[in-house]
């Protein structure tokens, strides 16, 4: 589990200046970058040192927070280039740098550290050394305002970006290796960055990452394209050193405490607190599968099967301000993150990874997809996807689940489970009370649907499921379905659930 502190921190950033060192003499290319992973897959893994002080190592997260960056000394800012770079300081929890090069016309020049551009506020650090590097930076762009802050690449192959209006929710990351084992999950790296200088009509960005692990060794190439949707175009050759269990691609990771479908008593005054509310697929053959997000009592994982899907993504579909009562956190707002898969990507899942968390500090949701077969070690494992960060809705074309709530009722057959479900769409949003619409309910091993029935809602337009469910005291987690039908035609996308008696 990432400690959501490694999120907070994508904004403290310090400043840079072009380095005096040598800038090397080879044209840099994405070919270049695929060629120098293979060469490093071919050795050993060896972990790069930490060139990070004890002394900065052991900053509180107050002390960290003290260190500021100049913005008028960001990268770019004196040639007025809409994109310009900001980086982040060592310290604290961030005891790994990496290098980071800008890149015009094919030649790459090295960014040097240099304390003498950072405001340290009370902190008294003495001397840091000249080649002790970053831990990533940020990128500014006039997104809504001029400089305002569009995405930001720090710890491990983390990463985040903003479309407008929106403030900072979950991130990505470029992958992931054996999410939810019980034997531990791995944290590939991004080592090195290699960022495009654009010129001052650019409306994209072009940056490349070397990432490395125990596992595998990759090569990255990022298009980020800003708006009112934020794309980054990724494209990724990997290659392996040793036998992968799970290989994650196009990993999203985010955080959900509590919400509407949760009976869980938090304590909290806000009815809801999550940066996404539930998974989103559009699976090959046509249907759409909404999976709402939980805190479970133990980890979990769900996988759906699926060959060539056409696009994931851990969504934040509830937009109501009054669903999260939140001036500071402004969950309303935090963006959904979509994958839209290029060219094929052959059989696998997308699989579903929930934790359990204690608060909202902690990230306990990942989602990504999973190739059945890798190639055989040594042959390359390459993908390509394009990224959308929006505060739009991705929706089906038919309808879609706005609400999942359950229950109990204290006097009328306690023992059952009960789940509200409310759908919205399109049609449905027009469509009067029809009793030819039904409600399609079923129920995996473990439990029976003892009731089910749908209604037109007359206050707000959409349609209620509600059906009750009784467990056979197993105790065995059962596979919930529902979606609604009039006859011969599919209103709605599916909605599933896992519900633990």
């Amino acid at each position: 589990m990432k400690p959501r502190a490694l999120r907070f921190w994508f904004w403290l950033s310090s400043l840079a200046i072009l380095s005096p060192l040598p800038a090397s003499d080879a044209p840099f290319d994405f070919d270049a970058l695929r060629y120098r992973a293979k060469m490093l897959a071919a050795k050993p893994y060896v972990a790069r040192p930490s060139r990070v002080p004890e002394k900065l190592r052991q900053l509180t997260y107050d002390q960290y927070r003290d260190i500021r960056f100049n913005p008028a000394q960001s990268l770019g800012l004196r040639e007025g280039l809409p994109f310009q770079l900001q980086f982040f300081h060592p310290g604290f929890i961030f005891d790994k740098t990496v290098q980071v090069s800008e890149l015009k016309n094919g030649v790459e020049t090295p960014v040097a550290f240099s304390p003498q551009f950072f405001d340290y506020g009370k902190n008294r650090l003495g001397d840091i050394p000249a080649t002790i590097g970053f831990t990533g930076f940020r990128v500014l762009y006039p997104l809504n305002t001029a400089s305002d802050e569009l995405g930001a690449f720090q710890g491990a192959s983390y990463f985040r970006l903003l479309c407008q209006k929106a403030v900072y929710g979950l991130s990505a990351r470029g992958l992931a290796i054996n999410t939810g084992d019980p034997a531990g999950e791995e944290f590939p790296i991004f080592e090195e960055f290699w960022v495009q200088r654009a010129d001052p009509e650019a409306k994209e960005l072009v940056l490349f990452a070397l990432l490395d692990s125990p596992s595998v060794a990759g090569a990255y190439r990022f298009v980020i394209r800003p708006g009112a949707t934020t794309v980054a175009q990724v494209k990724a050759v990997l290659y392996a050193r040793i036998a992968i269990k799970t290989l994650g691609i196009a990993p999203l990771t985010s955080m959900f405490w509590h919400g509407e479908n949760t009976t869980t008593a938090t304590g909290d005054f806000r009815p809801e607190v999550h940066d996404s509310d539930g998974l989103l697929v559009n699976h090959s053959g046509g249907e759409w599968l909404w999976r709402p997000l939980t805190n479970p009592e133990k980890i979990r994982t769900v996988a759906f099967g699926d060959q060539n899907p056409r696009g994931f993504g851990l969504l934040q579909r509830d937009r109501k301000f009054s669903s999260y009562e939140d001036l500071e956190a402004n969950y309303h707002l935090r963006p959904t993150a979509w994958v839209e898969p290029v060219g094929s990507w052959g059989a696998g899942s997308v699989r579903l990874v929930e934790l359990p968390t204690p608060d909202e500090t902690n990230d306990n949701i990942v989602a990504f997809w999973a190739p059945d077969v890798l190639p055989p070690i040594g042959e390359p494992i390459e993908f390509e996807y394009r990224l959308n960060w929006a505060l739009d809705q991705i929706r089906p074309p038919a309808g879609f689940t706005v609400a999942t709530r359950r229950g109990r009722s204290k006097t009328h057959e306690p023992d059952l489970e009960r789940f509200i479900l409310d759908f919205d769409g399109p049609y449905l949003g027009k469509r009067g009370p029809d009793p030819d619409i039904e409600a399609v309910v079923s129920a995996g091993e473990g439990a029976k649907v003892t009731y089910s029935n749908v209604q037109k809602n007359p206050h707000n337009g959409t349609w209620r499921v509600a059906f009750g469910l009784r467990p056979d005291g197993s105790g065995r987690p059962v596979e919930l379905r529902c979606f609604l039908r009039k006859s011969p035609h599919v209103l709605t996308e599916t909605w599933t659930y896992l519900w633990q008696p």
